[in-house]
């Protein structure tokens, strides 16, 4: 059974969805040096409050706290409840280290050890 609640009900309870969402979430997105928060992800896109980011679309960061998390390249969804989507269209994991460009054995030598002649 579905609820109906009147509108400034309705808008009411999203306003208090979307503050509980912008306190507990860590992630945030970057994008020309402008930090917007990040209410949700998930494995295909990202939702951040309407009224904090216009329609953003190109290539964005994204945080976890400090920790730089993805370089995505992203396209605006759909507005709902509040909420602007973004699709990612390619989302690159950041690396620690750069990519090696040889095989690494798992049983190589640590270091080589010579006689000192």
């Amino acid at each position: 059974m579905e609820t109906v609640f009147s509108k400034e009900i309705q808008a009411g309870l999203d306003a208090a969805r979307l503050a509980g969402l912008r306190k507990s979430s860590r992630l945030r997105i970057n994008v020309d040096g402008q930090v917007h928060p990040v209410l949700r992800m998930w494995k295909t896109g990202f939702a951040v409050a309407a009224e904090d980011a216009p329609h953003l679309r190109g290539l964005v960061d994204l945080y976890d706290g400090a920790n730089h998390l993805f370089q995505c390249l992203i396209v605006a969804g759909e507005e709902e409840a509040g909420e602007m989507q973004y699709e990612f269209k390619r989302a690159t994991a950041v690396a620690q280290s750069a990519a090696l460009d040889f095989e690494k054995l798992a049983n190589a030598p640590a270091g080589l050890i010579t006689d000192g002649r």
